[in-house]
């Protein structure tokens, strides 16, 4: 079996074109990121095809607010068509490509010209359900939202009626599809899995009871659902931490939800990151709409149990009231309650962390996601033969 994986930026796809090249699957991997971003990739350089020329001065104009404001949408759309393009141009032999959700539509139709299955992946819900999630919650916050960029829709609606197949990484995200009536057997459902070289406890946990949040600080990831929790919560010593850039609704929404113990730390490298969720007391994640967010497994492996929302593919990850607590989107009552019993009761806390670090021992890596996808796409290969 020959492959060839096609992403924007590195993501989960770089650790699924290193699962195929270990199985000697992997017949190239494109990208718009440069190609001494991908040193540490484990992916053998031979193979990787970077062209960075508008997602990486896309990459570094976005640390500027007048770009933002006013060319992110445009500068976004014209990177994914014209990585889109250039990969249909040059795609090599192969069995099977692999395309992240909006860089398919030109490859996707010249894969199946030449007979080579395509295969859509998306990383997150469908775009229709996405877009309405998102619409209401702004509603409620009385937020202005345009709605998701006309142009991603099109693409995203496009590549799924193309697509042999489209890869889902959550139960929540497999479900947003059925409801948009795609085919139950056009799914192909893989969880990602969670790094555990480079995830893992490297400090004692804090005595001062800390609740963490890595992600942007804005609407979608919930963040003020995870303000209010906190504040109802009320716990004495306590301290909120939060890891990610700030985005100008979340500006808005620091200012509208104070807290008092409150630490933004910004963005920082990983090394930080697992740094602050060894050190952690519990990791928060109440978004509004995400795939399957990588980070709940990451805060797993450093023994950080996690409350989140069911819409961030939690319960493809963990058992509620085991390795932390899954809970109804937007329910900040509830995530009050549940920190209150993790503070109040810390050898809950201690057994919590425990099965979350046994958790994602069995998880596998990703391992299981290769051998999962390798397995899917023979499957698929084998259907198209007969």
């Amino acid at each position: 079996m020959r492959v060839v994986v096609s992403t924007i930026a590195r993501f989960h796809h770089f650790d699924l074109a290193r699962e195929l090249q270990k199985r000697d699957a992997l017949t190239a991997i494109y990208t718009g990121y440069p190609q001494f971003k991908l040193r540490n990739s484990g992916v053998e350089p031979a193979r990787i095809r970077s062209f960075p020329w508008l997602q990486a001065p896309y990459m570094a104009l976005m640390r500027w607010p007048w770009f933002a404001r006013t060319m992110e949408g445009r500068w976004s759309n014209w990177a994914h068509r014209a990585l889109d393009a250039h990969v249909a141009r040059t795609l090599p032999d192969c069995d099977l490509v692999v395309a992240q959700c909006r860089i398919g539509v030109k490859t996707g139709a010249a894969a199946k010209r030449r007979g080579i299955a395509y295969v859509c992946d998306p990383g997150s819900t469908h775009i229709l359900y996405q877009d309405r999630l998102l619409r209401e919650e702004h509603e409620r916050l009385g937020f202005p939202f345009p709605g998701l960029d006309s142009r991603a829709v099109e693409r995203d609606l496009s590549e799924y009626e193309l697509a042999d197949a489209i890869t889902v990484p959550s139960s929540f995200v497999r479900d947003s599809f059925l409801a948009q009536g795609v085919p139950a057997e056009k799914l192909i459902l893989a969880p990602y899995g969670v790094d555990r070289r480079i995830f893992g406890r490297t400090a004692p946990r804090a005595e001062e009871f800390r609740v963490l949040f890595v992600g942007q600080l804005g609407v979608r990831k919930g963040l003020h659902h995870l303000l209010r929790a906190f504040r109802k919560a009320a716990l004495p010593n306590a301290r909120l931490v939060l890891i990610g850039s700030l985005s100008p609704e979340g500006q808005a929404i620091l200012a509208r939800e104070p807290v008092e113990s409150l630490t933004w730390l910004g963005r920082q490298p990983w090394p930080r990151v697992v740094h602050e969720m060894s050190q952690a007391s519990v990791f928060m994640l109440p978004s509004i709409e995400e795939g399957l967010a990588l980070v709940q497994a990451q805060a797993m492996a450093c023994g950080c149990p996690v409350i989140a929302s069911e819409h961030t593919g939690s319960r493809d990850l963990f058992q509620d009231g085991r390795e932390g607590f899954i809970l109804p989107v937007g329910d900040a009552d509830a995530m009050a309650d549940r920190l209150r019993r993790l503070y109040e009761d810390r050898s809950l806390l201690a057994a919590m962390s425990e099965a979350a670090l046994e958790r994602t021992g069995a998880i596998g890596g990703w391992d299981g996601y290769g051998r999962r996808l390798t397995d899917a796409y023979a499957a698929l290969l084998n259907r198209a033969a007969r």
